[in-house]
């Protein structure tokens, strides 16, 4: 867990290049750390402006200190283990301690120093997507600054010219650094606090591997196939609900740093999408809305009304993300008898399961897996196995939570009358006889 008591006090500037010698060494903030990967609480500011803080699903935000009128981060670019969801484990490299990096939170109008040390086992840089700073402080290594190689730190200093929602990622080895997980979000806070106001305001990033069953580590050359769709880094069930106050207003900011576009969908509720990494989109400009695609490389913000109690489904509408581990080459055997198809396995294979006959439901299948992989559809709600994976969540809207209580509520327990249900159809009607017609009886 990080500490917030180093980040009080003051330091010498920095030069916006490599950091060496004992005065600027001493200079740097404390890394904080963190390895849980569960939400952490909201993190409000100690100092400077006052903001409603975001929370990051799975995820925290990086404590910063002020530095007179500066404000420092640390960032460490390592290796990580994340646990993807409770039975599964995947080597990384991320920052601070997980992939993804924490969030970083500022106010429009900051003067920002971020410090990078390099503890990976090659060179790396960070670029930071969508916002608008000087062309030395943009992190494409080679082009705008030299690589910073391992055990190097790095600093970028600049001043965060607009308000909106941003990424970071390296441009260093790109292809290798992102497939193995280096990334994170940039929250920078409108300085006038009217501005669109939000209850609660959560965020993450998207981003996808295949990591083979029974392996440890993404296979980092993989473009197209993947199999496993993440929400930072984790996987239903393992991605955290969004606890909200019926009648709050709520903002979700997503980031797709994955290969593929994500149409994002919201049951229950219409909403309006309000920002992208370009800035904020006029009122008059938006329009409702119950998915919107988040393409690659992108950010999309949407606001919403929590109106309507209950449980709602969060996720990704293509079918294949809300799934885990998929084997892409099972052959398609709806229709097939299972019965046949089982007894001609079965001489071959005898502990082989002939599965997929009737559809391929999965909550009344038990079948042997790897180790350190998950089922393609799992999770159990109320009313039984819920059949999800990927990028699932649930947003829990409720009456009764306070403030700043982000706590996963339970299940939602739904007013008399209101859940669907059986009923029984009418008995059917007796077999008419059919014959010649009766004597007498015109037709």
């Amino acid at each position: 867990m990080y500490s917030r008591r180093g980040f009080l006090g003051t330091a010498a500037l920095a030069s916006a290049s490599a950091v060496s010698g004992r005065v600027q060494a001493a200079s740097i903030p404390e890394a904080p750390h963190i390895d849980k990967v569960v939400m952490q609480p909201p993190l409000h500011p100690i100092s400077g402006p006052d903001y409603r803080p975001v929370v990051t699903l799975n995820g925290w935000s990086l404590p910063f200190r002020m530095n007179g009128d500066w404000k420092e981060f640390h960032l460490v670019a390592e290796p990580v283990v994340r646990e993807f969801a409770e039975g599964m484990k995947v080597n990384l490299w991320g920052y601070n301690g997980q992939s993804p990096g924490p969030t970083i939170e500022t106010v429009e109008g900051d003067k920002v120093r971020v410090f990078v040390t390099n503890r990976l086992p090659e060179y790396t840089t960070v670029h930071w997507h969508g916002m608008i700073i000087p062309s030395g402080m943009d992190g494409v290594g080679g082009l705008t600054q030299p690589h910073i190689q391992p055990g190097k730190t790095f600093v970028y200093e600049f001043e965060m010219k607009k308000s909106g929602t941003f990424m970071y990622h390296p441009h260093s080895d790109e292809m290798v650094q992102m497939a193995m997980g280096m990334m994170g979000m940039v929250v920078v806070h409108p300085r006038d606090q009217s501005f669109r106001p939000v209850d609660r305001d959560f965020v993450f990033v998207m981003s996808t591997y295949r990591v083979d069953p029974g392996t440890y580590l993404p296979q980092v050359n993989e473009m197209t196939d993947f199999n496993m769709w993440t929400w930072n880094s984790r996987v239903f069930p393992g991605i955290d609900p969004l606890p909200v106050r019926l009648g709050d207003k709520v903002r979700v900011r997503i980031g797709n740093l994955s290969m593929t576009n994500h149409p994002i969908h919201l049951h229950g509720h219409s909403f309006a999408v309000t920002c992208t990494d370009g800035g904020w989109i006029p009122e008059s400009a938006q329009y409702p809305e119950t998915t919107t695609d988040v393409p690659v490389g992108a950010v999309r913000v949407f606001d919403v009304l929590a109106d309507n109690p209950g449980d709602w489904a969060f996720h990704c509408h293509k079918s294949h993300h809300t799934m885990n581990a998929m084997g892409h080459e099972v052959r398609n055997l709806i229709g097939v008898s299972r019965k046949d198809l089982a007894r001609a396995v079965g001489k071959l294979a005898p502990d082989a399961m002939a599965m997929g006959s009737t559809g391929m439901a999965m909550g009344n299948m038990e079948m042997p897996a790897p180790d350190n992989t998950l089922p393609m559809m799992t999770g159990t709600g109320q009313f039984g196995p819920i059949e999800m994976g990927g990028m699932f969540t649930v947003m829990k809207i409720r009456e009764d939570l306070a403030r700043d209580d982000y706590r996963d509520p339970g299940p939602y327990k739904f007013p008399q009358g209101t859940v669907a249900y059986e009923v029984t159809p009418p008995a059917a009607e007796p077999a008419r006889q059919q014959g010649a017609p009766m004597k007498n009886m015109k037709m």
